[in-house]
Parts: structure tokens; sequence; C-alpha cells
């Protein structure tokens, strides 16, 4: 049996380092746009509607690895070495080829995939000069997530930040050095930033392996006998789980295109005052992004161990820290919305338009998160389906039909969209909590493995 302090301390020494690593990920990208935007405001636009499209694969990448961390999970909860080597031999494999196969599809027909966002000649030159380059980095990505996931899995998130932390560090230096083309480098403009992020995963990526390899006994090469290990139904129950978890992720970045163009309609000034409140918003839902992560690996964990009292506690302990924290960040947005937006701008216009999104995004953060934590369990438990419908019943049945209404048929202000999200994430709250309630993980042979 696990006690209380144990469970407590193990849960800490997750959403610690995820949260750290969301921040850092928020800071280096903050940082890298602004050094693009001194470039030109094409340069800016170029990278924006290149990574509207790169993130879709990303997403697929990252359903593959977050199939990974689960089945690791499993097996170190069950203590079953050969699961988890076979289970990272298999999802190298499906990423290695994923992620050959989008870069040439990325090399060849970038032109044809950003016409779909209809950009002006300038734009659409300076984005496939970009496109084409960061392509080259989505085997470097593939490899960083999976690792990522692999050490999650184990209950370790501490390493993974690590290697956030290097891959943002050199992302930053090397865009300063090619962007700008200080102390003898060439001045590259987007070029540089373009290879920078690549070279600055290319680096992560090997560090993360190396750390792989030698931190870890399990992974060590003599324990890889590849024969032995290529296991076709672990590679075909990875690719079974791993689909709908991709779906998931990608139906985020799909929906994010139609949103975009909803709100553009309504002019520049509330597309800034919507991307600013994102990035204020993030702050309370970064932390809940680690309790969904943390759900998934000790409920995971506990599926190996055939333990369902163990689940039980964890479960207790994530919703209730989810709750405390959460309420305490959605209140912030609630009672002080204005003041959170003049610390990112003082252009009224957009603080009054951002308060209005920070404002009703308060009022959904605790059912918004804790569904997070929820579905994170439910994926742990092998119930990776349920969280695929929740988000494509919440987006495409509600939030988008909602938006395009609003917009389209009864022109309504701008704060309508936000509602229509609100609405959105409310439903899928009910939806997790029913789904939740109705799988019973507790009960030990309800868990799939």
């Amino acid at each position: 049996m696990v006690d209380d302090k144990t469970i407590r301390s193990k849960i800490l020494s997750m959403i610690l380092p995820i949260t750290a690593e969301n921040i850092l990920q928020m800071t280096a990208g903050v940082v890298s746009m602004a050094m693009v935007g001194r470039i030109s405001e094409i340069a800016v636009g170029a990278v924006g509607i290149s990574n509207i499209i790169f993130r879709i694969i990303w997403a697929i990448f990252k359903g593959i690895s977050t199939g990974a961390s689960v089945f690791v999970a499993q097996g170190y909860g069950a203590n079953d070495k050969d699961k988890i080597r076979k289970t990272t031999l298999s999802a190298f494999m499906i990423l290695l080829l994923l992620s050959i196969f989008f870069m040439f599809i990325l090399l060849r027909f970038n032109a044809k995939l950003l016409l779909i966002f209809n950009p002006k000649t300038s734009l659409l030159e300076s984005a496939k000069l970009y496109l084409t380059i960061i392509a080259l980095s989505l085997p470097f990505t593939a490899m960083i997530l999976l690792i990522s996931g692999i050490y999650q899995g184990m209950g370790n998130a501490k390493t993974p930040m690590f290697i956030v932390l290097i891959l943002n560090f050199f992302n930053i230096v090397l865009s300063y050095l090619l962007i700008f083309g200080k102390i003898g480098f060439p001045n590259l403009g987007l070029k540089g930033a373009a290879i920078a992020y690549v070279l600055s995963y290319f680096i992560a990526s090997i560090v993360g392996l190396i750390f792989l390899i030698h931190q870890e006994e399990i992974f060590r090469i003599k324990n890889f006998k590849i024969h032995k290990l290529i296991d076709i139904n672990e590679i075909k129950n990875l690719i079974k789980f791993s689909i709908p978890t991709a779906f998931e992720m990608s139906f985020w970045q799909f929906a994010s295109i139609i949103i975009t163009r909803a709100i553009l309609n309504y002019g520049e000034v509330a597309y800034a005052a919507y991307q600013l409140g994102l990035q204020a918003e993030s702050m309370s839902y970064m932390p809940a992004a680690g309790f969904g992560i943390a759900a998934s690996t000790f409920v995971g964990q506990a599926v190996g161990a055939r333990d369902n009292e163990l689940a039980r506690k964890y479960m207790k302990y994530l919703c209730k820290y989810s709750a405390i924290i959460t309420s305490i960040a959605g209140l912030s947005l609630i009672l002080f919305p204005n003041q959170i937006m003049r610390l990112l701008t003082n252009n009224t216009e957009v603080i009054q338009i951002g308060a209005q999104y920070l404002f009703i995004m308060g009022l959904v953060q605790l059912p918004q998160n804790i569904a997070g934590v929820l579905n994170g369990a439910l994926r742990g438990a092998g119930f990776s389906r349920i969280s695929m419908i929740n988000v494509g019943v919440g987006l495409w049945g509600v939030r988008i039909p909602l938006v395009l209404i609003f917009t389209n048929i009864l022109k309504a202000k701008i704060y309508w969209i936000w509602i229509a999200m609100g609405i959105d994430l409310i439903v899928r709250f009910i939806f997790s909590a029913i789904t939740f309630k109705k799988k019973d993980i507790y009960n030990t042979k309800n868990l799939k493995s």
C-alpha cells in the first residue's frame, strides 16, 4: 500500500516540473516571436500560418507519444520491463515512419497546404520558406515527444522539463544569432529563425536520447534485442489506442482555423485581444494540464498493478489540488480581467474585448480543468476514445456551430463567441463526469490494460 504522503509527494513531483515546462515553452515562444516580429509583419504571419499546419502533424505525434506514455505507465506499474521496451521500440518505429512521410508531404506540397489561408503572394513565399525548413525538424520533434512521454509514464517529469529547457535555450540563442547576424553569424532573418528551430530540436533530441540510454538501465542498448522486442500485436495495440488521442488533438488544430476566421470577421483588434487573452488564461490552465498528465500516468500505473484503491487515492488528491489551484486562478480572471489585460497591452479597445474573454473563461475554469483530470484518468485506464468523443462533440457539436450561428447568422457581438466557448466547456465537463462515473475505473474488472 502507498501512503497518502507518498501519493501527495508523487503528484507534486509531476505537477511542478510539467507546469515549469509549460511556462518555459510559453516564455520561449513569446521571446522567439518577439525576435521574428522585428523582421517584419510578413514574417510574423508566415510563422503563424506555418505553425497551424505544423501543429496538426505535431498533434498526431503527440497522440502516439501519449499512447506510449500510458502503455509505459501500465508496464511500470506491473514491473513489466519487456512491455516497456516493446512499447518504446514500437512507438519509435511508428513515429520514425510517420515523421518521414509527413516531412515528404510538407516538402512536396507546402504551397498547396498554405493556400488554405488564402495568403497574399509575399506572405505565401515567406511561409513556404519557413515551412520547408522546419519540416526537417519532424523526426526530432517526434523523438522529443516520445522521450518525454516515456519518462512521464514512469512518473519522471523532471527530465522532460530539463530537455525542454535545453531546447528553448538553444532556440532563443540560435534565433538571436541567425536572425540578426550577431558575432559573425550571417544575417538570415526568417530563414535564420527556421534554421534555429531545426537545430534546437536536433540538439534536444540527441540530449534526450543520451539521457534515456544512460540514466535508465531498462533502456540500455544491450537490453534492446530488436528481433525479440518487435511485437506486431504491440504495434497494433499502440496504434489502436493512439489514434483516438491523435484525432482528439487534431480536432483542436482544425477548429482553431475556423474560430480564427470567425474572430477575424470582427477585425484585427478583436483577434489581438483574443491572442493576448489566451496568453493570460494560459497561466490558469498550465498547472491543470499537468494534472491531466499526472492522472494518465498514475491511473495507468494503478492499472498495471491492478490496484483500484491506489487509483482512487490518486484521483482524490488530483481532483482536490486541481480544484484549489483552478479556483484561485479562475477567481483572479473574474475579479481582475482589466488589470490582467493592462499588463499585456495599453490599447483600450483590446483591453475591453480581452477582459470580456477573461471574465467568461474565469467562470468555466473549474469545469474545464476538472474535466481534464477526468479525461486523463480515463485515458490512463485505457479508454482513449472517450476523450476523443468528448472533444469532438464539444468542439464540432457545440462550439463551432454556436460560433458560426452567432457570427454569420445573428451578427452578434464578439463576446458571444466567448460565451459559445464557455458553453462548450461546460457541456464537455458534464460529458466527462457522466462517463467517468459510468466506466467506474475504481472497479478492477473494468480497468483495461
